[in-house]
């Protein structure tokens, strides 16, 4: 079997992932370029600026409060340090091996072992664990399951995330103006109307494909996290042991948002189209570690 140097699969995930945003990026440009043949290019200019005013201040609101809306939308609790003291001494462990500073720290009511980070960057950072993750798991396996969210921590992934939001935010807002904005085009210009309906294809087609580019890119940040998790820990087996053990559960979770599934340690969901890559597939990158 061939080894898997976490080094190697941190950069590799990280190349992956700015490739698969340069993908995003280039929808915007080809479905503004094609909309900009079908109407005033001055007219759609004002749609632009429209467009990235609306998805910049939505994704700045919930950036800056990214931790705060995902404790709230959970329910989570603050942990307590003398109830919960191994959660602490755990992570504060990990904050030495990271250099990262140590997070606030949450639990969650779920009998399902799972566990999130959030927040805009390392200094004002949370991690929130599920009863069933403190209850079920092994400290190691714990500990695994801590390392992977502070690598989401160390490695800037919340930002990165946010980023590809404010991305693909963007094309739907455009697409949805473009739409609507059909019904007020007066111009019976042939080669125009071509490009309507070029237009019209791309403004259906680009939010499916950019959604599509956004799974993508969590499940590559997925697996960047888990080969943090290992060079924090310098041993692949408890993350592995917390994911086979997340395999024979079947508790799908009722309590969290959709829009808050790619947060998590594990597809909370357990459905098709998933933020996370299968635990088959993580375990068996892990073993190559």
């Amino acid at each position: 079997m061939d080894r898997i140097d976490f080094r190697d699969q941190i950069s590799k995930n990280k190349r992956n992932s700015i490739l698969l945003i340069a993908l995003i990026a280039i929808v915007i440009v080809v479905i503004g370029y094609v909309i900009s043949l079908a109407f005033d290019p001055s007219y759609f200019f004002i749609i632009m600026i429209i467009a990235i005013i609306v998805s910049l201040f939505y994704i700045w609101v919930g950036y800056y409060n990214s931790d705060k809306i995902a404790i709230n939308a959970v329910g989570a609790k603050q942990a307590d340090r003398i109830k919960y003291r191994d959660f602490y001494r755990l992570v504060e462990g990990l904050t030495i091996a990271s250099g990262i500073p140590m997070p606030r720290l949450y639990v969650m009511e779920s009998n399902s072992i799972n566990a999130f980070a959030s927040g805009r960057d390392p200094k004002n950072a949370i991690i929130c664990v599920t009863n069933g993750a403190l209850e079920k798991l092994e400290r190691r396996e714990l500990e695994a399951v801590l390392a992977h969210e502070m690598g989401h921590i160390a490695n800037y992934d919340i930002r990165f995330i946010t980023l590809v939001t404010v991305m693909v935010g963007m094309i739907a807002i455009i697409s949805q103006i473009f739409l609507r904005s059909l019904w007020f085009r007066n111009s019976n210009d042939r080669n125009s109307a071509i490009f309507v309906v070029v237009g019209i294809i791309l403004a259906i087609l680009a939010p499916i494909v950019v959604s599509l580019v956004q799974l993508a890119i969590s499940r590559k940040r997925e697996y960047t996290a888990d080969a943090t998790a290992v060079r924090f820990t310098r041993n692949p087996n408890g993350l592995i042991g917390a994911l086979e053990k997340i395999k024979k559960e079947n508790h799908p979770e009722k309590k969290v948002s959709k829009a808050l599934e790619p947060m998590f340690f594990t597809n909370p969901f357990q459905n098709l189209g998933s933020t996370h890559p299968p635990l088959e597939k993580r375990i068996e990158v892990l073993k190559k570690m």
